[in-house]
């Protein structure tokens, strides 16, 4: 059972073969068997977990089961939660406990999930390889001297390796779907705007969005129809964004008549040679499924890494001037005054590649920089829109390689940020645009998984749904699992 999705657990919770009680042991021992050898969790509270499946168990014993009833979700350490430090894999904000929950973990309590712990993370959620964690490294489950992605790097590898079932990432320029990419599991985001951002420690704001990883496309769908709606107390959350059916939108077993854009971008001289073939196999069985290909161009995608990597770090040093020593977070010892507290504390507390960000976006909205700079990124991140705008004219989705390679080795790219970077430059414009992107496995390429991504037009998750559930039946590779962990690889 540990492999499990969702709906498989689901299925035996309602006809009581076995009990929420029952599974959340179950993933618990597994947590206590391989975690050291993952380092995806970071915090973990047993008697809490199994605290809320009795409790699970006592409801569903009195009354109708909610949507996810019994159900163990882990969340990435970025979301408030007033069980438990919420640190954000900073020494800056090492043993905060937030004072509330954040909006998505009150809908999945809500809901009747049981909250299974915290997962590690790049360090505010800066970073493509879970190695600025200030907890240590996460390991992929396919290869343990390699990277499970980032920044929900944790999330990632915890579904992965069935340390539980799903978990909750952010993506801010691809921080769920790169990692679900080169760990062999599916991860949405949603449309920007779709899921509350209340109670998520901001990276950078017009970017960040919440969303499930988890093994199967109907796992997402359910996590993320009990998570969206509007949140009158965040101001990016949109009122009148549309509704949709998000199980039905996973009932589609053919693709007769879907549009689908394959982007020559994306496509390009660079990528691993392996990866590109299985995404051409992957779209060759979309083909077989009654799908038309057709030839796009995203023209202004080859700027869409140089806009985000002004308008994320600019959004990330307004952001964190937060964290100064003053009102939670880390102090340093000793001051000899406010401006060396302010410095020391943040010296201390924030890690190599979080004060690189801090720098360049504090350098981009510098006066006389503004303009040539953070200015500059906006118009062409407006011109990014305008291409998927135009794209959706013609077409009724996309599909696209998530990662252009696969899993590298730990420490690979730490001396080279740049190289880093551009670990997310399939999945930075989604963000960009705001729009809904789903990855899910497609194959493998040097033993290790191979990412497809959807792309959907605003507020048509639906349509990236169906369509990865389409693909997803007539496939295998979500039966596919790391065989050190008790898997079928």
């Amino acid at each position: 059972m540990p492999f499990s999705s969702l709906s498989e657990i689901q299925n035996r919770l309602s006809s009581g073969e076995t009990t929420a009680v029952e599974v959340a042991r179950l993933y618990l021992d597994r947590i206590a068997s391989f975690n050291d050898e993952l380092n995806a969790f970071v915090h973990i509270d047993p008697a809490h977990v199994l605290a809320q499946a009795q409790a699970s168990d006592k409801y569903r014993s009195e009354h109708d089961a909610r949507p996810l009833e019994g159900l163990p979700i882990a969340v990435k350490d970025i979301f408030c939660t007033q069980d438990g430090p919420t640190q954000c894999c900073s020494n800056i904000l090492k043993d905060f406990h937030a004072p509330y929950d954040a909006e998505v973990i009150t809908k999945l309590k809500e809901a009747g999930a049981v909250l299974v712990g915290k997962t590690n993370m790049d360090e505010f959620a800066m970073g493509s390889s879970t190695e600025t964690s200030a907890f240590g490294v996460c390991r992929n489950p396919w290869d343990t001297e390699r990277i499970p992605g980032g920044s929900s790097g944790g999330s990632a590898a915890a579904v992965a390796a069935a340390l539980t079932p799903a978990a909750l990432g952010t993506d801010t320029g691809g921080s769920i779907r790169q990692p679900a990419a080169v760990t062999g599991i599916t991860g949405l985001k949603p449309t920007y705007g779709r899921v509350s951002r209340r109670g998520i420690i901001a990276f950078a704001s017009s970017l960040d969005q919440a969303g499930p990883m988890t093994r199967t496309v109907k796992d997402c769908a359910m996590i993320t129809g009990a998570i969206v709606g509007h949140d009158p107390r965040d101001a990016t959350s949109v009122a009148d964004a549309p509704a949709i059916d998000w199980l039905a939108a996973c009932e589609s077993r053919d693709m007769k008549g879907l549009k689908i854009g394959k982007p020559k971008e994306y496509f390009v001289d660079g990528m691993d040679a392996e990866v590109r073939a299985s995404v051409e196999a992957a779209l060759k069985k979309c083909e077989e499924l009654g799908a038309e290909i057709i030839d796009i161009s995203l023209p202004n995608t080859e700027h869409a890494v140089a806009a985000y990597y002004v308008i994320a770090p600019s959004e990330a040093s307004a952001n964190l001037s937060r964290y100064d020593g003053v009102r939670f977070g880390h102090r340093c010892d000793n001051p000899e005054d406010l401006l060396d507290m302010y410095t020391r504390s943040r010296d201390e507390g924030f890690g190599s590649e979080v004060k690189r960000r801090i720098l360049t976006g504090a350098f981009a909205l510098s006066s006389g920089y503004y303009d040539a700079y953070y200015l500059k990124a906006q118009q062409v991140r407006t011109l990014v829109q305008q291409d998927f705008t135009a794209a959706f004219e013609q077409v009724d989705v996309i599909a696209t390689p998530t990662s252009p390679i696969t899993a590298f080795k730990l420490g690979e790219k730490t001396d080279d940020p740049l190289t880093m970077y551009l670990s997310d430059i399939f999945t930075i414009a989604v963000n960009l645009a705001g729009l809904p992107g789903l990855s899910q496995p497609c194959g493998f390429a040097n033993n290790l998984p191979v990412g497809l991504q959807w792309i959907g037009p605003a507020w048509r998750e639906d349509s990236v749904l169906s369509a990865a559930a389409a693909y997803e039946a007539a496939t295998e590779w979500t039966t596919r699992s790391p065989a050190a962990f008790g898997g079928e690889s």
